[in-house]
């Protein structure tokens, strides 16, 4: 048995790692001329994403970039400038390259109109003809909105990944969290999918809400299993008052500690694995059969802002409000401000605010981090031979740190593998590795809890 009590001394302010570096050292020494050159040079495979920011109300533990509205002239007006956004793009890099991948994310993207939804598909196949046949085209769906056209449109345009946001079933913690969504409503939309011949669909839940305990999601995941999703996304909540005004609704004391939450992550382990799924980097599970399991076995799994996938070294380009745009040297951010993105792209430029132009040292160290939250293992020999270096005298220091999480990897000089009760420590193992960690005093609040 594990000692849950005791892992709490491990619970501190980290980053999840969907980039490294992190969003946080995003800055505006990156120009927008310099960006522009390297989306011109790129030349590998295309993945897309699209934000759709709106939503009709707040669930107050979101942590997403989302506008509320209820005004169609809202949305209608911002597919004008996603539009032109592409019209830019097009004469800026080559898109006949193959697109292997694209995402639409949110927000709400099905709080878009069916018809809405075919004008962006068909507007973006105007610009991107180069669709792989075995293109992965996935959609975020919350379950309250979405409707048989909807569904229509997503079908007859290939998408074959679905995502639906459950979060959990417990009516108290629904009610607390501000997102009434029963147990039937999200069983008919998964059926309204599945019956299209859509066949992945995966189930977003989140642990560490308010009211939550290891009976009430024992409950909630029991529910799951009966829409038998082929991927499931158990997120540790972020809680992060101080960036997202609507957490400061939950009463602090309602969330589960630490110790509460490993012990459900714990729980969801086993009763997933005895259900037929595996765990997946540190926070998907998928049946064995699903390529993402497949890749972990052979640690070619790649970790980026879209979660987890088998796409690595595609380009991906961020389109829209907040987009985040990742190449082989640089992560580049649009403008958060809707005026502001507006008021480039009128101006004829990609709404590009911020990145970070990645030096050699970041690039080891991203492929060190990446591979340890993907994989949970660290090919040494391989970072040697990529990049020319001495694993050992190199991260002499880092090493040093990660010598209080030995008991949970195995190292020689050929490998570092994170063991069963190491991969809910992973965040932590990989911080060990981050040079941007050291210059951020502990007690500033940038990142959410580990644990």
């Amino acid at each position: 048995m594990r000692d849950y009590k005791a892992f709490t001394k491990y619970s501190k302010a980290g980053p999840r790692y969907t980039s490294y570096p992190t969003a946080v050292e995003f800055g505006t020494n990156f120009k927008y001329e310099e960006y522009i050159r390297f989306l011109k040079e790129q030349k590998q495979d295309i993945s897309l994403y699209f934000h759709l920011p709106f939503c009709r109300s707040a669930c107050y533990f979101c942590g997403c970039n989302v506008i509320y509205t209820a005004k169609e002239e809202s949305k209608e007006e911002y597919l004008i400038y996603l539009f032109k956004e592409l019209e830019l793009l097009k004469d800026i890099i080559d898109t006949k390259r193959k697109v292997v991948q694209m995402h639409f994310g949110g927000g709400t993207p099905t709080f878009f109109s069916a018809k809405q939804l075919e004008n962006l598909i068909l507007k973006i196949k105007s610009i991107f003809s180069n669709f792989d046949e075995n293109a992965e085209l996935s959609c975020e769906i919350d379950p309250r909105f979405l409707n048989e056209e909807q569904a229509d449109i997503l079908a007859q345009n290939h998408f074959n990944r679905i995502s639906f946001g459950v979060q959990d079933f417990d009516e108290r913690v629904q009610k607390e969290i501000h997102r009434i969504q029963p147990f039937e409503l999200t069983q008919n939309a998964i059926n309204m999918i599945r019956k299209r011949g859509i066949k992945s669909v995966n189930v977003d839940l989140i642990y560490g809400l308010p009211y939550q305990d290891l009976n009430s999601f024992s409950k909630t995941l029991e529910k799951v299993i009966m829409l038998n999703p082929d991927r499931l996304a158990i997120f540790n909540y972020a809680h992060v008052p101080w960036l997202k005004k609507n957490m400061r609704k939950f009463d602090e004391a309602t969330l589960p500690t630490p110790d509460i939450k490993l012990s459900i992550l714990e729980y969801c382990e086993k009763f997933l694995t005895q259900n037929g799924y595996k765990m997946i980097g540190m926070d998907h599970f998928a049946k064995s059969d699903d390529e993402l399991f497949k890749a972990l076995q052979n640690n070619t799994l790649h970790r980026n802002f879209q979660g987890y996938t088998t796409k690595k070294g595609a380009n991906l380009i961020g389109v829209g409000l907040t987009s985040i745009g990742e190449g082989e040297n640089y992560y580049a951010q649009n403008y958060k401000d809707m005026l502001n993105y507006q008021k480039a792209i009128d101006n004829k430029k990609l709404p590009f605010e911020k990145g970070i132009v990645l030096n050699e040292d970041d690039k080891i160290r991203k492929a060190v981090i990446m591979s340890l939250m993907a994989n949970f293992y660290l090919d040494i020999e391989m970072i040697e031979k990529e990049f020319n270096i001495d694993f050992f005298k190199y991260f002499k220091e880092d090493l040093a740190n990660l010598d209080e999480y030995k008991d949970f990897i195995q190292m020689d000089t050929k490998m570092i593998k994170i063991n069963e009760t190491g991969v809910l420590l992973i965040r932590n193992i990989a911080m060990c590795f981050d040079a941007y960690l050291k210059k951020i005093d502990e007690d500033k609040k940038v990142f959410s809890k580990t644990l």
